[in-house]
Formats: C-alpha cells, structure tokens, sequence
C-alpha cells in the first residue's frame, strides 16, 4: 500500500495511483474522449476564475457546514458516482463510501458498482444517493430503482448525457476492451505492477459488475459479460415521458445529472425535478462540449433559485470548491480525485482525498476572509 501521508494534494494522489496501477487500468480512469478537449477545459475553467478576498474579517472559525438537497453536509462536497473503481482496487466501491460517511458527506453510488447497494449500503452507511443509468431493460432498471429506495438512498440521480459511449481513445491504444482481451503487453504491465495483480488476484481475479447481475439480455453471469452489455444496453430513447414515470415512482428526491443548457433546466423544474447536476461526465463523452463551470452561471440563473444545483468535472482543489460555490452551485461532485485516492491506497487514500479537499477548502475560506461557506457569492469573484 502507498504511504498516503505525503501526498499533499490530488495531483500526487494521481501520480501514486499511475505508479501503482497498469497503463490500460490507469488511462481507463484518467483519460477523456478523443482528443480530451473537454477534459482539459474542465480545468481551465477553474484556473481562470480568480478570487476577490476579503479583510479584516475574523475568520478564526471557519464553518463549512452547509445543506446539501435538504440535508446537513459537512461540507459543500458529494462523492460522486465512479463506476469501475474495482478494476483499480478490490472493494474500491466500499472504501469510498465508507470514506464519504466517516467525513459526513453524500456519497453517490454508480450503477456499475462493483460491490452491490446493498453490501455498500450495510457496510459504510452514511447518506448514500443512487445515479441510474437507464437500460433498455425497463424492467430490470425498475429493479434497480426499487432496490436503491429499499436500502435507504435519499436520491435518485437519473444521468442523461449518455446516449451513446463516448471515444476513449487512450482505452483503443491500451487494447482495453470489455470483454478483457489478454496480450503479451498486457500480461507485461501486469507483472512489472505486482502490487496490483496480486490484489486482483487474491480476491477472485477482475471483479463484476455486481448490480447487473440478473439482467434479461445477458446470458453468460460472468464478469466479462457483465461488463460488456452496459454500454449496449443504455437506452438512448430516454426522453420526458420516462423521466416523468420514474418522478412519480421516487418518492425521495430526483436529480437530473448530465445537464449543460439553462433551457433543458428550465424545462427540467418544471417537470419536478429537485435538483439539477451540472456535468460532462468528466469530458469522458461528447469532446468539446461545455466546461462545466462555464455552464453553472446560465443554468443557475436559469432555475432561479427553484432547486439546487449540484456541479462535478475538474475539481482539483478545494479552491474549486469555493469557486463553484460562489458562481451559485449548493455543491460540488468529486469523482476523479476520490478514484485517484483509491487507486493509490484503497480506503486511506479515499481518506486522504476528502482530508486535502477540505483542507484546502477551508485554507481558502480564511484566506478569502469567509468564515461562513452560507456567506459565499459572487462578490467573492475577481471581475476581470
């Protein structure tokens, strides 16, 4: 296991998952779409926007703490959904979550967990969400809803951005295909990372997709074909109608992830939705859509205060966190950093993600003169 204690930002958290991880097992976490123009802009946009601090203020106490869709946070911070993350670490889903409870945060459970709701749900607690991909399996989807409402998750996150997969083009050079495909480089990488394979390998070889199990169009259980079908098996027909059919089957609350335009979350409100997610899917779909940050000031204006607005993609610091804030999100989505963390150390690295966030977080409320995270805005902002 890596010594996480010397990793003092996100940026080492990567370079310590990189080292420990495959080449094909690393790009599939850290890479984008095609040339990963949107990945980059994520980013950017962040590192355009500047501070306007504050001072003399007092800010010997600083109060993160902040309602996060209807519920106290610790922090204006959700863990967000990371489909795969046993690929980089056995019981990576488990370590997150229990990481995002211990820290008093949402924690958002992908789809394509490879532990199930259930197990993650008995062993981290916490407040737990669900993100729902829509299968062409209706039926089998329902399950999953109902599945996610029996174990107590408060919202349903009804992702929207994903009609059809995106061009990773890192994964066609890595060969990284599902079902998985051995090579002589492949089986290379492997040995030269011992600590990885001899994980994988003591705890039962490449995990599964276990949520899926038992969906109608797949025939074979095991892990390969688990894997393969959720790509094809994502409903690009999705439309209102749907989304209104599983408002009225969610009794807790609904988001809407995958949103980019003020008028599709305009249209969205008044559908009933309770909050909207502002995303890209971390520039790993459409290259060249929005940066996300650039998207939160229309969509913002655009819901008026109705519902919150939750953010993810390219969050690095906890500095993004205020910034995002202070453009009017309620809070922000961290998906990369925590699989960075995890990848490199498993539950004490998903640990020491949230701790540098946080930390960061609130470094930059003091130094902005912001004891309060209720008092940010965008007064906060440099206009330039």
């Amino acid at each position: 296991m890596s010594d996480v204690s010397q990793a003092y930002n996100i940026a080492d958290l990567r370079r310590l998952a990189e080292r420990r991880l495959p080449r094909m097992i690393f790009d599939f976490i850290d890479g984008g779409a095609e040339d990963e123009v949107t990945m980059r802009a994520n980013r950017e946009a962040y590192e355009r926007l500047r501070f306007a601090p504050r001072v003399l203020r007092d800010v010997v106490k600083i109060d993160m703490r902040c309602e996060v869709l209807g519920a106290e946070s610790r922090a204006p911070i959700v863990v967000a959904p990371t489909g795969g993350v046993g690929f980089a670490w056995p019981g990576g889903d488990l370590a997150i979550a229990r990481a995002a409870a211990a820290f008093g945060l949402p924690c958002c459970l992908s789809t394509n967990t490879t532990a199930t709701m259930e197990a993650i749900a008995e062993a981290a607690g916490g407040r737990l969400w669900y993100q729902l991909y829509v299968l062409r399996d209706r039926e089998f989807t329902d399950t999953l809803v109902a599945r996610a409402a029996a174990v107590g998750c408060e919202a349903l996150a009804v992702t929207v951005d994903l009609a059809a997969g995106g061009k990773r083009e890192r994964d066609m050079h890595n060969r990284f295909t599902v079902p998985f495909k051995m090579s002589l480089w492949h089986l290379w990488q492997a040995l030269i990372h011992p600590r990885w394979s001899a994980a994988i390998v003591a705890n039962g070889g490449v995990p599964t997709f276990e949520n899926l199990r038992g969906m109608r169009t797949i025939q074979d259980p095991s892990a390969s074909s688990i894997a393969a079908s959720v790509g094809r098996e994502i409903d690009a027909s999705l439309n209102e109608a749907d989304l209104l059919r599983y408002r009225e089957m969610w009794k807790g609350k609904l988001l809407v992830k995958g949103v980019e335009r003020a008028d599709d979350a305009e249209r969205l409100v008044s559908l009933g939705v309770d909050g909207i997610w502002v995303s890209n899917h971390g520039g790993r779909q459409l290259d060249g859509a929005a940066a996300t940050l650039d998207a939160l000031p229309d969509i913002v204006a655009a819901v008026g205060g109705k519902v919150p607005v939750i953010i993810d993609s390219g969050v690095r610091r906890g500095a993004d966190v205020l910034k995002a804030r202070a453009l009017g999100a309620q809070a922000v989505a961290v998906g990369r950093a925590m699989f960075y963390g995890t990848a490199a150390a498993g539950e004490p690295g998903a640990r020491r993600a949230l701790t540098i966030l946080t930390d960061e977080l609130e470094r930059s409320m003091r130094l902005c003169g912001v004891p309060s995270i209720g008092e940010v805005g965008r007064s906060l902002l440099h206009r330039g």
